[in-house]
């Protein structure tokens, strides 16, 4: 090989003392970003420090300080799976019924699904409701009613249009899976006031799980006890029930007698993590025997409480729901930190969510008359108990709809560039509308709000700072925000 055609830092290589100092202090280099790394002591993206939660690894779940006073203590998801029809819902657009059955200029000869129809109306009619004169449609009627406790976004956009990576954008902030869920993000900077119960719990739709399935509560990177504990008011986890017979004071002297020994095994591995975890994790679980089959028990509730939420309704599903519903507040009551509660399933039998291609009038009513009212009723029992002041409500979907129709004329495919998402409770503003989409809800028109931003400023609610909650992963500082975001200040209280 002649040199002369090699660089002249290629060249250097072939000095022997040159190539020894350069590959040294490279190799030497990587050692210090390991070493870093594991101490959690390399900065974020950002340009600023991570501030690091101080985790006992002997107890995960201690309840932890913030990164600054918080406005809320507790978050309640409400997470509609499918992509609810902001048109047909919050979003009230007058030229829908100006431009009904035209093809205005600029409207897309295609769209996710194929091509497009024309410009269809709302198959509800809107109404003004509450003090503000919010306009709402009779899809939803009683979250109608509480339209000047909301605090509307209506310039949500999301980075894809399909349902699987949108739920996990939504809830993990990326699009692939792998990643720590926004609950589990929660829960590992923070911890939970009640160690007898799970700090995240997920409750699924009483037909199944959406389309990310657990990837939507799951822990991704982060140490697996920040997962969420996934069960609902219909079904507990089977290894939770006591064999009949074993009674609740035998077994409270067996996990004591657990507890001892495994504190001794522990006092010979003083440094052994992982093992402390594994054992917080058994006790816990040990300590939900004790405590889930009381929080759980629907029935103790009195009756107006029952018909409130519509616990009784013939609607099977919609009366599951409710229990559901139930079974959140029940959990936030108890000191719970995240709950996330869902409406809506994939299942292989039907459209059992809010995904609506075709008879759209058909699909969101029947998912519409399970979720209104419990959900509504959930709201409003917790502002009648006083719950509003410490738990931020979130209701949400992972994109919209379009304002006009597909070519089946009935249905309205997935719209990913505008959609209304609403917040309630601890910390933000009541009765107020943030953003807005363009004319016919196509696109979003004024101050646009990221999925980034979204949880930024759930985050930032909960006294977090997103930009300095980080966990060290694959070489860098990883975030559920990734290197984005901003909280929306104008939403806050």
């Amino acid at each position: 090989m002649n040199p002369l055609n090699i660089s002249p830092q290629g060249r250097s290589f072939l000095n022997r003392r040159d190539f020894l100092k350069t590959t040294g202090g490279a190799l030497g280099s990587l050692g210090l970003l390991s070493l870093l790394g594991q101490d959690q002591l390399l900065a974020a993206g950002s340009g600023k420090s991570p501030i690091r939660p101080k985790i006992n690894s002997a107890n995960p779940y201690a309840p932890r300080p913030g990164h600054f006073p918080a406005k809320a203590k507790q978050v309640l998801v409400v997470y509609c799976p499918g992509g609810v029809s902001h048109v047909d819902t919050f979003d009230y657009k007058p030229d829908l019924w100006k431009f009904n059955g035209q093809k205005p200029p600029g409207i897309p000869a295609v769209t996710f699904e194929g091509p497009t129809g024309n410009i269809a109306k709302p198959f509800w009619d809107f109404k003004a409701r509450g003090k503000s004169g919010k306009m709402v449609s009779d899809l939803v009627p009683h979250l109608g009613e509480l339209s000047d406790e909301l605090c509307f976004i209506h310039s949500m956009k999301s980075g894809t249009s399909a349902h699987p990576q949108g739920e996990n954008f939504f809830n993990t902030g990326f699009t692939v899976e792998g990643h720590p869920s926004r609950g589990a993000w929660i829960s590992y900077a923070l911890g939970t006031e009640n160690q007898n119960l799970p700090a995240f719990v997920a409750i699924n739709d009483p037909r199944g799980k959406p389309r990310s399935a657990k990837n939507n509560w799951g822990s991704g990177f982060l140490p697996a006890a920040y997962q969420g504990t996934d069960f609902s008011a219909s079904a507990l986890p089977a290894n939770l029930n006591l064999p009949k017979s074993i009674s609740k004071g035998s077994e409270k002297n067996t996990n004591d007698l657990l507890k001892f020994l495994n504190e001794k095994h522990m006092e010979q591995f003083p440094e052994d993590s992982n093992l402390a975890a594994r054992v917080a994790t058994y006790e816990l679980a040990g300590r939900m025997q004790m405590s889930i089959p009381e929080v759980s028990n629907i029935d103790a509730e009195p009756q107006y409480i029952l018909d409130q939420y519509g616990a009784n309704s013939s609607n099977k599903t919609k009366n599951e729901y409710a229990r559901n519903c139930i079974l959140a507040r029940r959990l936030l009551e108890q000191g719970v930190r995240v709950v996330e509660l869902y409406n809506g399933a994939n299942t292989p039998n039907g459209i059992n969510n809010w995904d609506s291609h075709s008879n759209i009038k058909k699909t969101h009513q029947a998912q519409a008359d399970i979720m209104d009212q419990p959900t509504a009723a959930l709201i409003k029992d917790m502002q009648d108990r006083g719950m509003l002041d410490d738990v931020l409500v979130v209701w949400c979907t992972e994109f919209g709809r379009m304002p006009f129709l597909q070519a089946n004329g009935t249905g309205r495919d997935h719209n990913q560039s505008a959609f209304t998402c609403f917040m309630a409770g601890a910390g933000v503003k009541k009765g107020f509308s943030y953003g807005s989409s363009d004319n016919w809800g196509f696109k979003g028109a004024d101050k646009p709000v990221e999925i980034y931003d979204f949880n930024a400023t759930i985050l930032h609610l909960m006294g977090l700072d997103h930009e300095r909650l980080s966990y060290y992963h694959n070489g860098i500082e990883a975030r559920l925000t990734n290197v984005h975001g901003h909280v929306v200040k104008d939403l806050l209280a």
